[in-house]
């Protein structure tokens, strides 16, 4: 059976989708953009700002389910531009630990309100 999470301190989805769903041991993260929660718009501060943004926007959904980033085992990274790689990977650093969760990123042609960088995890309950 699946449950729907919506978390308050992040973005609300700009479509028909959750913000996350739980099932069975699992929790599936949609995509976050670099949105400030409050305005609904894109921060400012380009990739560095968008970035920080992303993954204070997904801590704030983890955190509503009582999770932490030691919970996440995979991740999906959308890039508009590939060039931005090394900058992506230095705000993930901060972010996990080893283990690091298992990752996938792409180079896309353009991403929703035209954002820079996207990042949907996959988290396990205990």
């Amino acid at each position: 059976m699946k449950q729907s999470i919506t978390a308050k301190k992040a973005p609300a989805a700009i479509g028909p989708y959750s913000q996350a769903i739980k099932a069975g041991n699992f929790v599936f993260l949609s995509g976050q953009l670099g949105i400030d929660p409050q305005t609904g718009e894109l921060v400012s501060g380009g990739m560095s700002g968008q970035t920080e943004q992303v993954f204070q926007n997904i801590q704030a959904v983890l955190a509503e389910i009582n999770l932490t980033w030691d919970s996440v085992v995979k991740t999906t990274v959308f890039l508009s531009d590939m060039q931005d790689f090394a900058a992506l990977n230095e705000a993930y650093a901060r972010y996990f630990n080893e283990p690091y969760p298992a990752r996938s990123a792409f180079a896309v042609k353009t991403l929703p309100k035209n954002a820079l960088v996207e990042i949907e995890v996959i988290a396990e309950v205990n």
